[in-house]
């Protein structure tokens, strides 16, 4: 496993291309505000040195990335907003219970795969959640 520094830009282009210098390798984007702020960056750099990468959240596949992973972002925040809801009634934050993610989406871009000359089986096709050709 090889950690990426993605501080700014420059050291982002310089690590993804070390990484992908290696054979047999795919990369992990992971959340975190620097990697969402730099989205269109990951994709494009990505896809010229033809590296698979999977994505944290949906936008990224659907920007172009090839596939992502991860919690339904309007589930919660559909819960947050009702959290908000029961402190602005009273409740004490403390008394209400931690809510963790139980919905979980996979993107598959078929578009980028193709680019990258992949092919996905259609066993993990038929899981995802969405599909964008």
């Amino acid at each position: 496993m090889s950690v990426i520094s993605v501080r700014d830009e420059d050291e982002t282009k310089r690590g993804i291309a070390r990484f992908a210098d290696a054979p047999d390798v795919g990369l992990i984007v992971l959340p975190h505000p620097g990697n969402t702020g730099n989205r269109a960056l990951l994709i494009e750099l990505t896809a010229r040195l033809r590296l698979p990468a999977i994505y944290p959240y949906n936008f990224f596949a659907t920007s172009g990335g090839l596939i992502s992973y991860g919690f339904d972002q309007i589930g919660q925040w559909r819960g947050a907003a009702g959290y908000v809801d029961r402190i602005l009634r009273g409740a004490k934050p403390a008394d209400l219970p931690v809510q963790a993610p139980t919905k979980y989406e996979l993107v598959i871009n078929l578009k980028t795969a193709k680019g990258l000359g992949l092919t996905i089986s259609p066993s993990l096709l038929a899981t995802a959640d969405q599909v964008i050709e």
